[in-house]
């Protein structure tokens, strides 16, 4: 099997199912209980706090746990609406944003709040004179996604926190959920306020991430309850997963060390070889990009076509964003970048691991250009 759907979820590190069990079999108490028990709990999730606040170089109590990226981003867009409704009602965000921001901008504007929609170029990327244009006295918050979960563009966090800051009444959030563990980003440099991360995107477990909170913000929450997480994300804590998200953020952040070069040479390799083939168009542009996103459409076919072909061969590929891949709706990222409908359909989304091989990537090209051609053949015979 070959697996290139990472940006979707990511195989768990076996030493995280194995701190998952143990912690689940010997640490089930609950960290909110006043016995010792609990305590001993409450100590475990204390500590993976204070690793991943480490590893992003921020403080330990700007760090709140949540159940992944959908949550964090929810939590940091309405929260920040709903705090701060009073001093504005504006938005800005871009076309090219994950659903989980897409879908919370339009409810907030179904409730009477402005939001500015921001374009991009052809590499997929924001202009900053769109945003300081775009920019008004009624505006409250800025949400750009760090890396682009479908082409893999990089937007210029750091430019556009340095320019925000200029701005005292409007604050910054940054979905970073496909670029931890990739491409590195410097919260306090880049002025940001608020970060998700979700820990199945860097081989931790499902239902477990983290949203960034810089000292000094409020924020509304959106769960009322028994006040965890200093009353910002009420809700029993998922230890497990807490502590688990802990050490495949530090195994992952090793991995980048030792083998970034190695993905990147992957994924030029991939590139390279893409444009090579007649009816395939390469959209991601790598000097922009993270390295291990490429989409590419096969002209004149059918995504999904072509990912279950490659399925057959145990070869797993997507279209777009998990979340949106079973809509089959042409993809807004691809539409905001100038690709035509009819190319567009037949978008097809690589993403890699520190796990993935070279020789996997020569196996997944050879396989690839059997399929395209088949189908082509197929097509030619039936018009």
């Amino acid at each position: 099997m070959i697996y290139f759907d990472n940006s979707a979820t990511t195989k768990p590190y076996n030493e995280v199912i194995e701190a998952f069990a143990k912690v689940s079999q010997e640490y089930y108490a609950n960290p909110s209980s006043l016995h010792n028990f609990g305590g001993k709990v409450e100590t475990l999730v204390h500590q993976a706090r204070k690793q991943i606040a480490s590893l992003l170089q921020v403080k330990d109590n700007e760090i709140y746990f949540t159940s992944g990226g959908t949550e964090g981003n929810n939590l940091a867009i309405k929260g920040t609406a709903l705090q701060y409704r009073f001093r504005g009602n504006h938005i800005i965000t871009t076309t090219v944003e994950h659903p989980s921001v897409y879908e919370a901008c339009e409810q907030l504007r179904s409730l009477g709040f402005e939001i500015t929609y921001l374009p991009v170029n052809q590499k997929g990327q924001v202009e900053l004179d769109d945003l300081k244009s775009a920019i008004k006295d009624e505006t409250i918050l800025v949400s750009i996604m760090h890396v682009n979960n479908e082409m893999g563009t990089i937007q210029p966090i750091e430019e556009i926190g340095q320019l925000l800051n200029e701005y005292s009444k409007i604050l910054f959030h940054v979905d970073h959920v496909q670029g931890i563990g990739k491409v590195p980003l410097n919260l306090k440099q880049a002025h940001v306020d608020f970060c998700t991360i979700s820990a199945h995107k860097f081989h931790g477990l499902k239902g477990s991430g983290i949203l960034y909170i810089r000292n000094g913000v409020r924020i509304s929450p959106l769960f009322s309850g028994g006040n965890q997480e200093n009353k910002v994300r009420s809700g029993t804590e998922n230890v497990g997963g807490i502590v688990t998200m802990a050490k495949a953020l530090r195994l992952t952040e090793a991995n980048r060390k030792q083998k970034l070069e190695e993905m990147i040479s992957i994924r030029d390799f991939l590139i390279s070889s893409l444009t090579k083939l007649p009816t395939i168009k390469v959209h991601t542009v790598p000097s922009v990009s993270a390295p291990h996103i490429i989409n590419f459409s096969a002209i004149g076919l059918r995504g999904e076509v072509v990912v279950h072909a490659l399925e057959a061969e145990k070869i797993y590929v997507s279209t777009t964003s998990a979340c949106s891949s079973k809509q089959k709706s042409i993809s807004r990222t691809l539409q905001a970048i100038g690709v035509t409908e009819d190319i567009a359909e037949g978008a097809v989304r690589i993403s890699l691991s520190y796990e993935n091989t070279m020789d996997e990537a020569k196996i997944f090209m050879s396989k690839l250009e059997s399929i395209i051609n088949k189908l082509n053949e197929v097509m030619r015979d039936t018009q």
